[in-house]
């Protein structure tokens, strides 16, 4: 089988870095033959977070991906990431889709409300059913976590499945933590300065925490002047350094506002979290709810009152860390983690195709 994957970015970008380039092996392992094509390569990341220009990027990436939709035929499947010309219609995307082709689309955002929610009435009627049009065309839809895969559903696609997004267990080593007890707690955060106005929910009460306890609070992936104002401080991302950097966490929080574009997130971070054994608090949004599972491998807190009570719980209790911890390593073992979707995926895969899975 000869699949074309379609990504919206190069191996920098987290969603295609998670849901496409580390599933590679797994397929070609499996039988799958995999040619990757990334429509916004890493130099566009890297103007974007630095701030410059990136239009040259923009367009050789839309030039290539048309070029590349022309040559479909040669492949037996096609999956995409999202879609595959963003803010070009419906009926172009679908135009170069070949109707004997076989379309896998993969959702780990809600990526549809950057149609349907847009300020502008142009937008969302030229638009806003784009994604529900391709997710019906796709033989087959991946969604992330049940907010997509509803959606999914109501588009009316033929066939959907959910994988969450999941860490490499090989990356992750067990650590022993009962054995790193500090008298400082480390709060820490992972994420891209996109998402980093989202540490703002948390400010006031780790402020208010920090009265009572010896805390440090760290954001990996944010940019400094994001954090001006909160008790954060900023550490460089780098993705052979982020395990180190959440091995050196105590407590892992994911905060969020409740609005539609929230509840298409698939947790990652709180994967992250657990798969280096440390308990977590998110707010009870999206996959969060799913993922967390309460007074077991974390907590959920959705204001300043809760934030404040889940924080002083688990930073007074380092045996609590401990056993929340362990459970949530457990969790990720069980179901969020590589060694256990690699192989669901494939065979998904293999059934689209109408073969069986090698071995």
């Amino acid at each position: 089988m000869r699949l074309l994957a379609l990504t919206r970015y190069g191996s920098l970008g987290a969603s295609s870095r998670l849901r496409t380039f580390q599933y590679k092996s797994y397929l070609e392992d499996a039988g799958i033959e995999v040619c990757v094509h990334s429509l916004l390569e890493n130099e566009y990341l890297d103007a974007l977070y630095s701030r410059r220009s990136a239009w040259r990027s923009v367009a050789r990436g839309y030039f290539l991906r048309l070029r590349t939709l022309l040559g479909i035929a040669h492949f037996d499947a096609v999956l995409i990431e999202k879609e595959a010309l963003p803010w070009l219609p419906a009926v172009v995307e679908l135009g170069l889709l070949r109707r004997g082709t076989r379309v896998v689309v993969d959702y780990d955002d809600a990526v549809f409300h950057r149609y349907d929610k847009h300020h502008s009435l142009l937008i969302r009627v030229i638009l806003g059913q784009k994604l529900d049009r391709l997710m019906r065309r796709a033989d087959l839809v991946i969604a992330g976590n049940k907010y997509l895969e509803d959606r999914a559903r109501l588009a009316k696609s033929p066939w959907v499945e959910q994988i969450p997004t999941v860490v490499d267990l090989d990356r992750y080593p067990l650590t022993n933590r009962s054995s790193r007890i500090r008298e400082e707690v480390v709060i820490g955060w992972i994420g891209s300065p996109s998402t980093a106005d989202y540490l703002q929910l948390v400010s006031e009460a780790l402020k208010e925490i920090g009265k009572t306890f010896k805390i440090r609070c760290v954001a990996v992936g944010a940019r400094a002047d994001q954090l001006n104002g909160t008790p954060f401080e900023a550490i460089d991302w780098a993705e052979d350094t982020e395990v180190a950097s959440l091995q050196n966490f105590d407590i892992g929080i994911m905060p969020l506002v409740d609005g539609p574009w929230e509840r298409g997130k698939c947790g990652y971070k709180l994967v992250q979290y657990m798969a280096c054994g440390l308990p977590v608090i998110a707010s009870p949004v999206g996959a969060n709810v799913d993922i967390v599972r309460v007074g077991e491998n974390g907590l959920l807190a959705a204001d300043f009152a809760e934030w404040t009570e889940s924080l002083a719980k688990l930073i007074a209790n380092a045996e609590l860390r401990v056993q929340m911890g362990s459970r949530g390593r457990r969790q990720v073992e069980e179901k969020y983690c590589l060694q256990i979707q690699g192989p669901r995926l494939a065979g998904l895969l293999k059934k689209l195709a109408g073969t069986r899975i090698a071995g």
